[in-house]
């Protein structure tokens, strides 16, 4: 059974930063892609980042060059730095790995206050 506990959510002033944690309870986390996702309320839940197994990564265009993923394989964690926080990046962000199937944590929520 894969656990997935993200961490690091909270409430911050616009412009301000955050680091959300991924922490993986699977010995499978370097051979798995991680992405990072968010969802607000009555929204789907969309990807925000995402770092393959190989360290190639991916950034969906409103949190590029403000946002970035990485990973810690001896650690089998992943990160997202979020940095110059605005109001529209609060949501609840999950964590998502990636090997044959999907796997999902509890989420973590983000407020921005303006």
């Amino acid at each position: 059974q894969v656990q997935l506990v993200e961490s690091g959510g909270g409430l911050v002033q616009a412009g301000g930063s955050l680091r959300l944690s991924c922490a993986s309870s699977t010995s499978i986390f370097s051979d798995s892609d991680m992405g990072w996702y968010r969802q607000v309320p009555g929204k789907q839940r969309d990807l925000v980042a995402q770092i393959t197994s190989g360290g190639t990564t991916y950034y969906t265009a409103s949190v590029k060059g403000r946002f970035t993923i990485s990973r810690d394989n001896a650690k089998n964690t992943a990160y997202l730095q979020m940095n110059s926080l605005t109001p529209e990046d609060t949501a609840v962000y999950y964590c998502n790995l990636d090997y044959v199937r999907r796997y999902w944590g509890q989420g973590t929520q983000v407020t921005v206050s303006s």
